[in-house]
């Protein structure tokens, strides 16, 4: 793990609105809790409670040991116990799964459940960037914001929906060297994955196996497109962000293979991690090409604030974060510049997604 030094270990924090609420942060009229709104930013690693470090001991993001201190000024009463930590959307999740393929991989997973309804429900996957291995599976749901797809508002498009986030232990495109593949060579993880995700589906049998979506971003990007690949027959759709699958190692007889998968890319051109030269660009072309009719994709120039609190336009986030737009369900425009449609009606990559079946 990381060490925090610095301006990111320790500082004060700047509070932006108080109110009074009730023990879950919602406002109330009169109560005996107070909810302080603290000031954060993309440029404030002190607001993070999540640090990502790269080094000998740690490649990955990782929860800090957090720690807050309140004075009232006037009375120099001072808060400084914690007594309970509250995430709402992350708090929607089972963080308890656990899948044994064999003696050397076991998997962790966190899960949501939609409220039971007399119709089958479909199933949303999601693997995590090279950033969010490990065995805790709060982090691929935290650290970039994949818990968005049990928000409300994601759904209702689906109408209740199970969303399943596999974590592996270090990186979806480690060869059995644990060095990084593109696509050369065989990486360790994805019979695993599949056997994780069977064995999900079979226990759930309140599951569509006809609506059975996988999306990820950069690392998981490349395991969707891998497990796409492998089992063209098995996915309804994908929803694939910063694609690290470099083109040429993806043969012509694996293109046609998949030209009848719904697929929808996500992307930005100044991404120098997942070069889109090398990955995204040739692969939807040659899609397109192959005879693709449900294929699309939506790139951007830049990564952008999308708050509009720190810039909106103007303020551009590392160009490989292209999954904020998929998460945020943003995501309306094809390649052409013109906006993908279901049955001739304007969609967002989830309401895409939700009406894919196969």
């Amino acid at each position: 793990m990381g060490e925090t030094k610095g301006e990111e270990a320790s500082g004060q924090r700047t509070i932006v609105h108080a109110y009074v609420s009730d023990e879950q942060g919602n406002f109330v009229e009169s109560g005996s809790y107070l909810t302080l709104v603290l000031y954060v930013s993309p440029t404030l690693p002190l607001g993070s409670p999540l640090k990502y470090s790269r080094n000998e001991k740690c490649r990955g993001n990782n929860w800090v040991d957090y720690r807050v201190t309140i004075t009232n000024q006037a009375t120099k009463r001072v808060w400084d116990t914690e007594s309970s930590r509250i995430s709402k959307l992350l708090d929607r999740f089972d963080l308890t799964g656990r899948y044994q393929y064999n003696d050397d991989l076991t998997m962790s997973y966190a899960m949501y459940a939609p409220e039971k309804k007399k119709e089958k429900s479909p199933l949303i996957i999601w693997l995590h960037g090279g950033g969010e291995g490990g065995t805790d599976p709060s982090i691929p749901l935290m650290a970039n914001r994949a818990a968005n797809y049990a928000s409300d508002e994601i759904q209702a498009i689906f109408k209740g929906a199970y969303v399943l986030v596999p974590q592996c232990p270090g990186a979806w495109m480690h060869n059995a060297k644990g060095t990084m593949s593109h696509g050369e060579e065989e990486d360790v993880y994805h019979v695993g994955l599949m056997a994780l995700i069977r064995d999900f589906v079979a226990n759930h049998p309140d599951i569509d196996s006809d609506r059975i979506y996988v999306g990820g971003c950069s690392n998981g990007a490349y395991m969707s497109l891998k497990l796409i690949l492998e089992h063209p027959e098995y996915f309804a759709a994908g929803y694939i962000s910063a694609l690290a699958y470099q083109s040429q190692y993806i043969s012509d007889e694996k293109i046609e293979s998949i030209k009848e998968v719904p697929i929808w890319f996500v992307h930005a051109a100044d991404d120098r991690t997942t070069i889109p030269e090398q990955t995204v660009i040739p692969v939807y072309k040659r899609l397109i090409n192959a005879g693709a009719k449900n294929v699309h994709f939506s790139f951007y120039d830049h990564v952008v604030d999308i708050t509009g609190f720190y810039g909106g336009n103007d303020f551009h986030y590392e160009g490989h974060w292209s999954w904020i737009y998929c998460h945020a369900n943003l995501c309306r425009l094809d390649y052409d510049g013109l906006a993908v449609e279901v049955e001739g009606r304007p969609v967002t990559i989830m309401e895409w997604l939700a009406a894919q079946s196969k």
